[in-house]
């Protein structure tokens, strides 16, 4: 059984193919169980969450995530994220490898994202702004520049340092990038914007999303977590990754839906749906889209396998 560490695992999932890949993954399906969700306590802090996350592809690939979360790691100096994945072989039940799950799930959150923007993003969309300056923002911004013509990345967050070191980052790698100072101006601008954050209250209005714009929610991976508003969610033409998780774990589609704000058949599609070309994706230039995501298995095992197919490990 190989073990494959961070570096390896980033190598190994070109963007492109690793959007490809998802989208494979999405049209063709999987045996995906709803993933086990537990609150952890700690001594002190805000405690934390332990994620399993398996599927299968019946006679090829089985796979299982497990993931932390722990807000309180940052004063630490610790990732808030932190995991692993097991591969096996779903015939035998044979251990085929241990990958770093913290940069698995970067890798695919972020492919995930840009395949939502194949369906949902003008195809002109040039202007990304990244609202977080966390470990995933710059894999964001690479990805949405993969299916998108982006030749201007602009970044918010709270701690203006922070903003500022991931544009250094991009800028280094040939992105336009420059951090923001005024999140309001930032986002009327924009053509797709990326928020990926920890946020229990709304961080985008809505009002502030010109015609034509791409909302790309991220963060939130609880009810009680949420990045935009039910400004947002009106005017949006709205998308998720799964209906399954998104209805019960996103904080930005769930409180709407307690509250009236969205109807269950206002979720036009999911992932599955548009991969499949079972329902439309954007329709006009003038719509604004909103997309979703709390993550689901299937992309994980979707990128294990490519990342092992990459490497040479037997299947």
């Amino acid at each position: 059984m190989r073990m494959i560490g961070a570096a390896e695992v980033d190598a190994a999932l070109p963007v492109v193919a690793l959007v490809d890949r998802l989208e494979q993954a999405f049209r063709e399906g999987a045996e995906v169980p709803l993933r086990h969700h537990h609150a952890v306590a700690t001594p002190e802090g805000p405690g934390g969450t332990l994620l399993l996350m398996p599927a299968w592809r019946t006679g090829a690939a089985l796979g299982v995530k497990c993931v932390t979360v722990f807000p309180g790691n940052t004063a630490r100096g610790l990732a808030s994220v932190l995991g692993l994945y097991l591969l096996l072989d779903a015939t035998t039940g044979r251990p085929r490898a241990v990958l770093d799950g913290v940069t698995l799930t970067l890798r695919r959150t972020a492919a995930a994202s840009a395949l939502a923007a194949r369906f949902l993003a003008r195809p002109d969309a040039r202007r990304l702004v990244l609202v977080g300056a966390g470990a995933l923002s710059a894999h964001l911004a690479r990805a949405h520049a993969t299916v998108r013509p982006i030749d201007e990345v602009t970044i918010w967050n709270r701690t203006p340092e922070r903003a500022e070191a991931v544009a250094r980052q991009l800028t280094g790698e040939g992105l336009r990038a420059r951090a923001a100072p005024d999140l309001e101006a930032a986002v009327r601008a924009a053509d797709i914007v990326s928020c990926a954050t920890m946020s229990a209250t709304p961080v985008v209005s809505g009002v502030w999303l010109k015609p034509g714009a791409h909302l790309d929610l991220v963060g939130g991976y609880t009810p009680a977590m949420r990045e935009t508003d039910d400004d947002a969610v009106r005017r949006a033409r709205v998308y998720v990754d799964t209906r399954a998780g998104a209805g019960k774990e996103a904080g930005d589609i769930v409180q709407p839906l307690r509250s009236g704000v969205l109807g269950e058949a206002a979720i036009l599609g999911d992932l599955f749906e548009l991969a499949r070309g079972q329902v439309a994706g954007r329709r006009s230039a003038e719509e604004i889209t909103l997309f979703k995501s709390v993550g689901t298995a299937i992309e994980d095992l979707a990128a294990a396998e490519l990342a092992a197919e990459n490497l040479g490990i037997p299947a």
